[in-house]
């Protein structure tokens, strides 16, 4: 006769199958979102999970492990379940291993880790650091794509950046495309990054190394979307879902916009929808057309203000979607809405606010721009970085080359992302900015020292 307790364990047994076809799955990740002295981010989308857990341990350290555990975590309208992970009181300087359970059962996603930022501050040199900059992801998926050719050109530069070994990465808009039968539905709307998100390419990217991000139009809503857009406040729930920023916004003052600080430099990821005015607004007749909104404007005045005074802060990153310096007026950028653009940059001047850098994206060619402020000489700068897998064109041809500003050499229309390498010590810090395109090539390698962003470059002996 077979024992009860033989019986327990037999049905037990004859059950495993079908628990772990039970078992929630992922989705999407882990990825990696914002990176502080004690605490990291860690993001995941599971379906159909009761229970997800995270468990993380210094390296080297397993014994001293801790977990924390999501249950019954809410779909949300697509059907995705989004977790936000938050291990804190961590050491500055270390490394954490750790993995992921769902449903009790471990998954297999190899080695993952993640690095607190160092306390270097009043203590050593500035450390060197490397971070990764793009815009327009368009993925394919033709039944909703319009008709014709995939405006989707490659996925390879996904993998490149995940190969890139940088610590982290900057998104500049256009993360996802919505299409138009996403932009119309909650539930298309959150359908969208949750399809995107989950490609292949995309994974060792993702768990690799730490991502910001803000938005341009087409991950905000339909094309050269302004504010009356009826959906914002979805979309703004989403990209908060979605992201790991440290912040979103003020609460007077809804938005994307956010600041972070890696080593010496302090970025400012700014909202270029949530408040925008239309684009094709006459700006003479509108001289209070805005892009940014005034709160947020002088938010980031007088965060710049603040990083100057905090002294550790040798570069300072303002991310936008849209173009900055650059004079053409074709898409969104800056200049049809110079008003706000130079009152920033007289602010600049007037502030004496050294160290500026634009990172943007969202025009399909990757490019450099630089234009001296002020007396006797203080110098700013532009990244642009775009598309990283959506269409491109020929700009070495356009109206584009012969922009004033623009830095002869640098631009590539071409799928690509910009890499930047923050390294040096003292006054021989410099940023070498490398665009990178969908074969692995380097299209264009410049170096900006910090005495570049300070008085203009000495003219070099004949």
């Amino acid at each position: 006769m077979i024992s009860r307790a033989r019986l327990r364990w037999i049905g037990l047994f004859l059950l495993l199958p079908t628990l772990a076809l039970a078992a929630g799955s992922i989705v999407s990740g882990p990825m990696l979102g914002y990176s502080a002295h004690r605490e990291v981010f860690v993001w995941l989308e599971t379906k159909n999970a009761d229970e997800v857990s995270l468990t993380y341990w210094p390296h080297g350290q397993p014994d001293s492990a801790q977990t924390i555990t999501h249950a019954r975590t809410s779909a949300h309208p697509a059907g995705g379940q989004i977790h936000h992970f938050r291990p804190g009181l961590l050491e500055p300087g270390t490394t954490y291993d750790y993995t992921l359970a769902i449903d009790g059962v471990p998954q297999a996603l190899g080695p993952l880790a993640f690095t607190t930022q160092s306390l270097w501050e009043w203590r050593t040199p500035a450390p060197d650091f490397s971070f990764l900059v793009g815009s327009c992801a368009y993925i394919n998926e033709p039944a909703y794509d319009r008709p014709g050719e995939g405006y989707g050109k490659t996925t390879r530069t996904f993998e490149l950046m995940g190969e890139s070994g940088a610590n982290f990465m900057v998104w500049l808009g256009d993360n996802w495309y919505w299409r138009e039968a996403d932009f119309d539905s909650v539930s298309g709307l959150w359908y969208r990054p949750m399809r995107d998100r989950a490609i292949p390419e995309m994974q060792k990217l993702l768990r690799s190394m730490h991502h910001y991000a803000t938005w341009d139009d087409h991950d905000y809503g339909p094309n050269d979307s302004n504010w009356s857009y009826e959906y914002k406040e979805t979309a703004l729930e989403i990209f908060q879902a979605y992201w790991g920023n440290h912040s979103y916004g003020e609460r007077a003052n809804p938005g994307v916009y956010s600041k972070f600080y890696w080593g010496d430099a302090a970025f400012f990821l700014m909202d270029n929808h949530y408040h925008r005015d239309a684009a094709g607004l006459d700006q003479d007749r509108h001289p209070e057309k805005t892009q940014w909104g005034r709160p947020q404007l002088e938010w980031l005045k007088q965060s710049l203000l603040a990083a100057k005074e905090l002294k550790h802060f040798k570069f300072l990153f303002i991310a936008t979607g849209n173009q900055m310096l650059q004079t053409e007026p074709r898409g969104e950028p800056h200049e049809l809405y110079r008003r706000e653009r130079e009152e920033l940059l007289d602010f600049i001047a007037e502030n004496k606010i050294a160290g500026v850098v634009f990172l943007t994206g969202d025009v399909h060619h990757a490019a450099m721009y630089k234009r001296q402020l002020g007396a006797p000489g203080q110098w700013v700068y532009e990244i642009t970085a775009s598309p990283l897998s959506s269409g491109s064109w020929d700009v070495e041809h356009s109206i584009k080359a012969q922009d004033p500003y623009v830095i002869p050499g640098t631009l590539v229309g071409d799928q690509n992302f910009v890499r930047v390498d923050v390294r040096g010590q003292g006054k021989a810090r410099e940023l070498v900015v490398t665009c990178i395109d969908k074969q692995g090539a380097t299209r264009f390698t410049q170096v900006i020292r910090l005495a570049d962003l300070k008085s203009p470059p000495a003219t070099p002996a004949p």
